[in-house]
């Protein structure tokens, strides 16, 4: 097994994540298998719970796991489902510590974190890295080098670089490279992080410098006179245009090359299935802007898998896709509103705040013909705003958000049994049954498709008849029709939602098809 390790310095955001699915995206190519572990030194056990105001986007895996966004890059750029096994955290290594400790696996001794919790780490990662039966194991340590909570997952790394074969480990450290004012390329940041990675018993195989244009040959020169590695080992990382062109700029800087060199890998082969996103990414002939109504706009990574989502079906579409942000919570400040956009989407989210917003800009899309897209909360949004204002059930609300004496939206009985905050979560990938002859068939092209969830409440079966009645098509079912999936409303161009999260599938060569009928949909009612 092949590791490929890959530490940042200086400052978090760096783009360490997208580095390290960059370097998997290049290997895949060459023809290896790739299987990438994202560690998180926070003691939290997941990121389930985390604000999306101070962390982002909460990325939910296949087997219900929510991780941080950054296995949402590992699975768009490299092409792999992962699991909970491949997001390691503080929280999850000590739990299992302590519970050896509990049933007394480490015969009476004083748990430390050196032996103890190190081999527990390298004994996580080697049993992935063989499980997956990957040519290459690539791990991305989270955080700055020198911060406290990553000390021991840096420890572990450094033993199993001892351990390792030399040509079966690289290190790579992301560092930044700033402009002072006079236009000079700094290179002395670079340099103190190093010195805190060596002091720590690592040395970096590679240095990527994070840059706004790109690396000079002298900086170059200097950072591996300082640094002690070789001139073709400093990569530039200078900002792309899109995030899409950076493993092709690490190509360009022979990254690729260096890699294969210091693991003596052979050079399979060539892929340029990339190059031709690349390129179609930089020459869109139409183009459409489509509205977010969301409360997290501050925070843009909130909506990270739904942006790229979008950007998918504009690739398949031969269409660049702006983005126009739409706070909720303003909205809820007028009487009456108007969207110039040519699509409107209603993500997910949690609790009441901003919600009426999100129905109103659903009740604007609807009876404008503004094609429409509603997920996981924006699907429950987009039912109580048929039921408010064509069903004629002016209180209908959800249970989360109101006491309703018509609660279209509700826990099911068996969840209202266990639920506590959360307790009752659907996560993860389920089959949802597809009817034929709708929209959501034409879309998908089957009637059987699996979709991953993150939601506690459904539509309520009491209403489901009344609904429909109206006009408003279920037209994909879960749990033996007991979960509504799916909403459609035929008399519009494209008025579409889903109870899961189509996003967190979509890839730039295999995009989500919701989202292709929204761009379609959107093209279309610029025409």
């Amino acid at each position: 097994m092949k590791y490929i390790v890959v530490t940042g310095g200086v400052m978090s955001g760096l783009g360490k994540g997208i580095t390290a699915a960059s370097i998997g995206r290049l290997l895949v190519e060459m023809g290896y298998k790739v299987v990438p572990i994202k560690v998180d030194p926070y003691i939290n056990i997941d990121a389930g719970t985390m604000n999306p105001f101070q962390h982002g986007e909460v990325y939910v895996l296949k087997d219900g796991t929510e991780v941080d966004l950054d296995l949402g890059h590992y699975e768009r750029f490299i092409g792999v489902e992962l699991t909970g096994d491949h997001n390691v955290t503080t929280g999850k290594i000590y739990r299992n510590v302590i519970e050896k400790e509990r049933k007394g696996e480490y015969l009476g001794q004083t748990v430390q974190i050196i032996p103890h919790v190190t081999d527990e780490i390298k004994s996580w990662i080697r049993r992935v890295a063989k499980e997956s039966g990957a040519d290459i194991c690539l791990v991305e340590i989270g955080g700055t080098v020198g911060d406290i909570e990553s000390m021991p997952f840096l420890e572990a790394v450094r033993q199993m670089h001892n351990e390792e074969k030399e040509e079966d480990f690289a290190l790579i450290h992301v560092t930044l490279i700033p402009l002072d004012s006079g236009g000079e390329q700094k290179t002395k940041p670079t340099q103190h992080s190093v010195k805190e990675l060596r002091s720590l018993g690592l040395h970096p195989d590679v240095i990527v410098g994070r840059c706004k244009e790109k690396l000079r040959e002298a900086t170059k020169k200097k950072i591996s006179l300082f640094c002690d590695v070789p001139v073709e080992a400093v990569i530039s990382d200078d900002d792309a245009g899109d995030i899409y062109e950076v493993p092709l700029k690490f190509k360009e800087e022979g990254l690729d090359e260096y890699l294969v060199k210091k693991l003596k890998l052979d050079k399979k082969r060539s892929d340029n299935l990339w190059e031709k996103i690349v390129e179609k990414l930089k020459n869109f002939e139409d183009e459409v802007t489509i509205a977010i109504v969301g409360k997290y706009i501050d925070v843009r990574d909130a909506y990270l898998s739904i942006r790229e989502a979008l950007k998918h079906g504009g690739i398949v579409c031969n269409c660049k896709v702006n983005v126009l942000w739409i706070d909720s919570e303003e909205l809820e400040k007028f009487k009456e509103i108007e969207i110039e956009t040519d699509g409107i989407l209603v993500p997910g989210g949690f609790g009441k705040r901003g919600s009426e917003g999100k129905i109103a800009a659903i009740k604007y899309a609807r009876e404008n013909d503004i094609p429409f897209l509603g997920i996981c909360f924006g699907f429950q949004l987009a039912v109580i705003e048929f039921a408010r204002n064509v069903v004629g059930l002016e209180d209908a609300n959800s249970s989360e958000l109101s006491d309703t004496p018509h609660p279209v939206i509700d826990l099911l009985p068996e969840q209202k049994e266990v639920d506590k905050l959360g307790g009752s979560m659907r996560l993860g990938e389920i089959e949802v049954e597809v009817k034929p002859n709708t929209i959501a068939h034409k879309l998908y092209g089957k009637t059987k498709i699996y979709e991953r969830h993150r939601h506690r409440y459904e539509v309520n079966p009491e209403y489901i008849e009344e609904i429909t009645k109206h006009g408003l098509v279920f037209s994909g079912y879960s749990d033996n029709g007991r979960r509504m999936e799916i909403i459609e409303y035929p008399k519009n161009r494209f008025f579409f939602a889903t109870q899961f999260h189509p996003e967190f599938k979509s890839k730039p060569y295999d995009p989500s098809p919701p989202f292709v009928g929204l761009i379609k949909a959107a093209i279309d009612q610029k025409l």
